[in-house]
Parts: structure tokens; sequence; C-alpha cells
């Protein structure tokens, strides 16, 4: 009997490939993408991307996309209480697993753990330790299109946003960052891939820098 679960989606190449890798995995039934968005922006938290791309995504993924909005200063409480709210609906649904992108941190690992345990869930982690520079290079290799949509400009340089990610990119990134971006050294939007029916049609918007430290490419949908 497969295992009901949903997938933390963030719209970049970490969920991408997490959702990749559990589908070929035939113990899991994926029933939901679940997405949090800052309501203020309708964008997805930390990537900036705007909530009708991520609803493209799923559209073309063939799964239905659960939304949170939380206001642009929430407290960590106020998060929780309204992640839980919407993990508690799921368990009584018959949902036993959620499923994260996230790869080496031990931290943010646990602490996923410990607020699914209290709801009656688990968590899976499908990349959990994976060697970040052969990921990377087998997201480009197995054909997916991504684009970087944020960079945090005190680890790497806003050059690297508005950029796509293929070998040109990884081969120019810094030492001390990350291939996968797995410390917040950047986030991205993945277009097309093997998790796709069609390509998720965009174009280049404004760039702009936030809290001094943050810059963002702006992504806006085309028909």
């Amino acid at each position: 009997m497969k295992k009901k679960a949903i997938l933390s989606w963030s719209g970049g190449k970490d969920s991408a490939l997490a959702l990749y890798e559990i589908q070929k995995n035939q113990g899991y039934e994926i029933i939901s993408l679940l997405t949090t968005f800052t309501k203020d922006y309708d964008r997805v938290s930390l990537h900036g991307t705007r909530r009708i791309l991520l609803e493209r995504q799923a559209e073309s993924i063939g799964l239905p996309l659960h939304k949170i909005f939380i206001p642009k200063k929430a407290s960590s409480e106020e998060y929780e209480q309204k992640m839980k709210k919407s993990l508690v609906k799921f368990q009584e649904s018959g949902v036993s697993e959620v499923i994260f992108g996230d790869i080496f941190l031990e931290d943010l690992r646990k602490f996923r753990e410990e607020k699914l345990s209290q709801v009656g869930m688990r968590a899976a982690f499908p990349i959990w330790k994976k060697d970040t520079r052969k990921l990377a290079h087998q997201f480009v290799e197995l054909g997916f299109k991504a684009i970087v949509t944020c960079v945090d400009t005190k680890i790497l340089a806003n050059k690297f946003a508005g950029r796509t990610i293929d070998e040109q990119l990884l081969a120019e990134l810094p030492p001390a960052v990350d291939s996968c971006g797995e410390n917040g050294e950047f986030h991205s939007f993945v277009s097309e891939g093997p998790i796709f029916r069609e390509t998720i049609p965009y174009k280049l918007g404004k760039a702009v820098l936030r809290e001094n430290r943050f810059f963002y490419f702006d992504l806006i949908a085309e028909s």
C-alpha cells in the first residue's frame, strides 16, 4: 500500500529534484504540493516568485497546490500555527508524510521532524546527504531548466541573478558557495524538466535589491 504524502514546494530546483526522486519510488502517492506565500507580495517567501508561476508549475506537474499565506512580518509562532492547521487537515485525510528537498542542514531537518511529529506525521528527504556538486550537475543533465531568482549579495555577486542554471554558471560559482545554494546563497525557479508536462513560459522583469542584501530578479508569467 502506497504512503500518501505531500511535497513542500518552493518552485526551485531542490524541490523539483526531490519530486523527481520520489516519483521513482513506487511506495508513495503524492496528494498535493504545499507552498508558503508572503501575503503582502503574493510571492513565495525567500524565492520571490509570483504565485501564478507556481500555480502553473503545479498544473504542468499535474498536482494540486495547497497555499499557505503569511504576512511579511509574521512571527515564528504565526507561521507554525498556520502550517500546523494545514498539516492537521492533510493528516486527517490520510496523509502520513511530508517530503522536503533539504540536503544537509541538520538543524532544519530536526526542526521539520519535530513539528511533524506533533501532528502524527513524518518527514522524508529523498536527496538528503547527496553530494551537492554532483546533484547540481545531475539537475542540468536531466534536462531541467531553471533561472536564479534571488542571490544573497553578502555571499554571491548579484550578477548571478537572472541567469540560467547551466554548466557555465556552476563552473563560475565561487568555491565557498554551495553548488545547490543550500546555505541560502541563491534561490531559483524551474520552468522545464522531466517532472513537467509542458514548459512554464515567463519573461524577465525588473531587478531589485531588498534589505540592502537580497538581489531579486522578477519573473513575469506569459500566456
